[in-house]
């Protein structure tokens, strides 16, 4: 157990350290448990809902194979953004019906592919893309399921980057030219429309934005209706979010009532609701472990240089992003001490923190920093020829290694393997 009595407080010091002394350090530890709570707690708070639904994990968030076998085998179907993150579902043995297809960029290659495999529905962000899928589609005799994505002006009053509802983002399509697409294209034999998409932010913890998008949503649905156009799915996106800093979250069972609240003009019973929780399902269970290296003093600045850098953690050097950072010792801790927490890489963005008071650390701690489920492996990479570094999975039956640490010839490999 990662967590001492499934509380998030209480590292399992012992065994972190027991994973350092055999895999060596970076490395990221994920909590199966932890992962199924957070499902069962979403579960149980749309059911009190009455709500029909079903829950497509959001792959972005972490993608290893076996964190995605984890969650097939409690019932999650997956969202994906990517062919490459289609590919990691379909190896996993996901059906094609288990499977969604987000994404501005589609290519027809990955449109084929996704069409192959019958997959449950593309959702659409453009009238470029649309047409793309009718010409493939055409072309591979198959119809293609599609939701078409409103962007519904909404400012999701989350960080910049991650706001993805107002009319300024690159995702969705308006209200009105939405309609107009629908209209127009609801008889077309090469695709069948079977919902309508929205998503405005990742990380969301303002109730008021949520709400207002869900009343529009509502009434968009509403007006279609009128129209002869009748939607099965409502995909309302995911983005909940955790708390990276102790920060007031919206909880489950309050999610799932803004949402019956949001959406109670509608005969709920005619239509299922698509949820895509990435961050909230995974966030939480994971760990960057890291060890420090070296200490350094100069003028008023103390500094701890970690193993761990912006390759394995981008969060705050993209988004200024917090994560909270335990020292993981058996010694008594000392006085608390002002201290930048930084990576080796050769950036002066690579810094987990600044100013951070924690217990003063050592040469050799290891430092654990927390809420690493979702965005730090996913987006791990290899600047300053770094491989990147083991994941762990603690199970039931106690740890297991899902990914080994990437060795320099796997990272020279396919530049070796150029065929001449």
């Amino acid at each position: 157990m990662l967590f001492l009595n499934g509380d998030l407080r209480t590292l399992n010091v012992a065994l972190i350290e027991k994973l350092a002394a055999r895999h060596g350090t970076p490395y990221y530890v994920y909590d199966v448990a932890r992962i199924a709570t957070q499902l069962t707690t979403l579960r149980e708070a749309f059911g009190r809902q009455k709500l029909a639904f079903d829950i497509h994990y959001s792959v972005k968030a972490n993608s290893n194979l076996h964190v995605l076998k984890v969650l097939r085998d409690q019932g999650c179907a997956f969202d994906v953004v990517s062919g490459g993150e289609l590919r990691r579902c379909l190896h996993i043995g996901a059906k094609g019906s288990e499977i969604v297809f987000a994404g501005v960029g589609k290519t027809a290659e990955e449109i084929t592919l996704a069409l192959d495999a019958d997959i449950r529905q593309f959702n659409i962000e453009s009238t470029s893309e649309l047409e793309l899928i009718k010409k493939v589609a055409l072309e591979r005799k198959k119809r293609a399921r599609v939701a078409l994505r409103i962007n519904p002006d909404i400012d999701a009053l989350t960080h910049e980057f991650i706001t993805t509802g107002t009319h300024d983002s690159k995702f969705g399509i308006s209200l009105e030219d939405a309609e107009t697409i629908l209209l127009r294209d609801k008889s077309t034999p090469e695709i069948e429309w079977v919902g309508i998409d929205m998503h405005i932010g990742s990380q969301l913890t303002d109730e008021t934005p949520i709400l207002q998008a869900l009343k529009r949503l509502a009434a968009f649905v509403k007006s279609i209706d009128a129209k002869g156009i009748h939607l099965q799915n409502l995909d309302i996106g995911g983005g909940l979010g955790i708390a990276y800093r102790g920060e007031k979250v919206i909880s489950a069972p309050r999610f799932a009532e803004l949402v019956a609240e949001g959406l109670s003009p509608l005969d709920l019973s005619r239509h299922t609701l698509i949820l895509e929780p990435g961050r909230f399902l995974v966030g939480e269970s994971g760990l960057l472990v890291t060890r420090v290296q070296h200490l350094k003093s100069q003028h008023h600045k103390s500094f701890a240089i970690a193993d761990a850098g912006m390759t394995e953690l981008m969060r705050p050097a993209l988004y200024g992003a917090h994560h909270e950072i335990s020292l993981v010792s058996t010694r008594a801790p000392g006085e608390n001490k002002s201290v930048d927490i930084v990576g080796p890489i050769c950036e002066s963005s690579d810094t987990f923190a600044k100013d951070r008071l924690i217990p003063a650390p050592e040469q050799g701690d290891l430092l654990a920093l927390r809420n690493c489920g979702a965005y730090a492996a996913s987006m791990g990479h290899t600047y300053n020829t770094r491989g990147r570094i083991p994941e762990i999975l603690i199970e039931a039956t106690g740890p297991r290694l899902i990914r080994r640490r990437e060795t320099f010839e796997d990272l020279v490999r396919l530049e070796i393997e150029v065929p001449t």
